[in-house]
């Protein structure tokens, strides 16, 4: 194998979990049909959106439109959080980037 064909293996790769990370990663053991994922519009603001309709997520009336990525990531993640906590029974909270800095080691 070619220096140049690991290079293209790997782009490929990266695509690959690109896609899946935008489309809420794994799905849970038991999932409904709430899974929420995260697109990047033409106007390259992002969209959490419902993955089965395609609708953007609402929440409290507000529209998940027009946001960076990491807003329309930590949306994404606290939307599905949240529907596996209601399935198990108890709350979860992903950790806000703007809110929670990561720790120093």
């Amino acid at each position: 194998m070619t220096a140049d064909n690991i290079v293209i293996i790997r782009k490929l790769r990266s695509a690959a979990i690109s896609v899946w990370e935008n489309e809420g990663g794994a799905p849970g053991p038991s999932t409904d049909e709430n899974q929420f994922g995260r697109r990047i519009e033409l106007d390259r603001s992002w969209t959490v959106y419902h993955v089965y309709s395609g609708a953007p997520a609402i929440i409290d009336g507000q529209h998940l439109t027009g946001l960076n990525k990491a807003s329309a990531t930590h949306g994404m993640l606290s939307l599905n959080l949240h529907n596996i906590a209601h399935q198990e029974g108890r709350l979860l909270r992903p950790s806000d980037p703007e809110r929670d800095p990561p720790k120093e080691l």
